[in-house]
């Protein structure tokens, strides 16, 4: 029996966006208070978005690495505490003047400052386990380290733009690489240690007072990132190793060009013939990471999407058949039945509805899209069944007081007569109180939505880059006042978190 069997409720907040003195949320205290707040008013999960490094665009779904850590998230006090850094190395810095958006500039320049006098510290007193760490999750962290170390190099240039003989790992060019950068890859093993040593300390403590971690993986990985520098043949590749073909989304009501994703897409032959073996160390690693396992753009293993690469859209890409139910079947002999949400979300095919059923995973259901006024949406909360997951928005939504703003009125004026909500602000409460009170088994809100902020506090505008990802809370936002609502519908329609 899998925990998404139970009835029961938590909060989509990432860890950058929660409050900080430092520039960006991180696993320090404040990850621990909204812990304390999650038990306190008991809900039972703690959703985020992928934590991996960030690249391009400072979007969590393209990382240079599926397995790497972000180690923007590194606490400063916790190193303090620990002896990695001194009160004068990171105190006076200058993070930006608004602390309710993250200035990744900025970020970008002083961080990496800090990690640089990190290592000093660290080469004074190495931990004990830390080759111990090294040595256990090597099948990912050399080749990342040098991946990382390589690319500074290269003044940050895609490996694409390398040398050719690195850019094809010639045996010559990697001892030569690796010789030359040895310094620059401790730096970045250092960093994933410290990442995960933070990373688990917190998880078992969620864990620990009953909250559990929902992390969210992207069914692709990014072209810049040492997953595809290493591992090449799992990917549509050319010889020089660009891609053949990207992934994407046709052009559709909303996007008259569709989206150009820019992601290689997999060689599922050569996957078939491995046995899955790349995806289920991908799952194997998640699953010790996190609690629950939500996985992006799930209709992508029945058909996906992709466009020939160097087209300037897409709209000339064509559907091809993926894995289907056949990949899940194989991680489930590998591991057993597994705690995954299916991002399902857009238009469903008889046979991605078929695959869903097939490994019977809960599908997503978003009340921002129920309201249709000139047709019946599947996603009306009378139509649910037990079996899924519902959010009143996602990362990709606008907040539900920006939504009551940007969205057709006709559909908000049918949301307001649906949930005979008579302002905006009374729409915003009865949402939240239509998802925990429906008879989908998990209820996820928004942190947003709890604190009540219109779109300017929107996470994610899909297709656009320049303005996302950069949302903060206050620590003046994350109070019980605001759990307290919380907490009442969570009791009231038996979701609450059982001692």
């Amino acid at each position: 029996m899998s925990i998404l069997d139970k009835r029961a409720s938590g909060i989509l907040m990432h860890i950058s966006s929660l409050p900080g003195d430092t520039g960006i949320g991180t696993l320090g205290r404040h990850a621990y208070k909204f812990v304390d707040y999650l038990e306190k008013y008991g809900q039972t999960y703690w959703q985020m978005l992928p934590i991996c490094p960030t690249s391009y665009g400072d979007s969590p779904y393209q990382s240079f690495s599926t397995f790497a850590g972000n180690p923007y998230f590194i606490d400063f006090e916790l190193l303090e505490k620990d002896g990695f850094l001194n009160t004068a190395d990171w105190k006076d810095i200058n993070w930006g003047s608004d602390r309710q958006h993250i200035d990744y500039g900025v970020l970008y320049v002083e961080r990496h400052k800090v990690f640089a006098k990190i290592q000093t510290h660290f080469n004074k007193n190495i931990p004990s386990d830390f080759d111990a760490y090294c040595k256990d999750n090597s099948f990912w962290l050399d080749d990342y380290a040098l991946f990382m170390a390589i690319k500074d190099a290269h003044g940050g240039k895609s490996f694409s733009e390398w040398e050719s003989d690195i850019r094809l790992r010639s045996q010559d060019a990697l001892d030569r690489w690796s010789k030359q950068c040895a310094e620059r890859i401790q730096y970045y093993k250092i960093l994933q240690y410290l990442f995960f040593k933070q990373w688990y300390a917190l998880k078992k403590y969620a864990n620990d007072k009953g909250i559990k971690i929902i992390g969210d993986i992207p069914i692709y990985v990014s072209s810049d990132s040492s997953d595809v520098w290493t591992n090449p043949k799992q990917f549509k590749l050319k010889d020089d190793m660009t891609p053949l073909e990207v992934a994407g989304c046709p052009p559709d009501a909303f996007s008259a060009e569709g989206q150009l994703w820019g992601n290689p897409v997999y060689d599922w032959e050569h996957h078939k013939e491995t046995g899955y073996a790349w995806w289920k160390k991908r799952i194997s690693e998640c699953l010790k990471i996190y609690d629950v396992i939500r996985i992006d753009h799930f209709r992508g293993f029945d058909e996906y999407y992709c466009i020939p690469f160097g087209s300037p859209n897409a709209t000339n890409g064509q559907w091809r058949k993926g894995p289907g139910a056949t990949l899940f079947k194989e991680i489930k002999k590998e591991f057993g039945n597994l705690n995954i949400i299916a991002e399902d979300l857009g238009y469903l095919t008889d046979s991605v509805i078929q695959m869903l059923k097939d490994v019977g995973f809960p599908g997503m259901k978003l009340l921002q899209f129920a309201f249709d006024s000139r047709e019946t949406s599947n996603y009306i909360p009378y139509l649910y069944g037990h079996n899924c997951v519902v959010y009143t928005g996602t990362h990709d939504n606008d907040t539900i007081l920006g939504w009551a703003k940007s969205a057709r009125q006709e559909d908000v004026e049918f949301a307001k007569k649906y949930l005979r909500a008579d302002s905006d602000e009374k729409l915003r409460q009865e949402m939240m109180i239509c998802a925990l009170s429906s008879v989908a088994n998990t209820c996820i809100l928004c942190m947003q939505d709890l604190i009540g902020l219109d779109g300017a506090a929107r996470m994610n505008i899909p297709s656009t880059v320049g303005s996302n990802w950069k949302w903060r809370a206050t620590e003046e936002q994350i109070t019980d006042s605001n759990f307290e609502f919380l907490g009442c519908y969570t009791s009231l329609y038996g979701r609450k978190r059982k001692l």
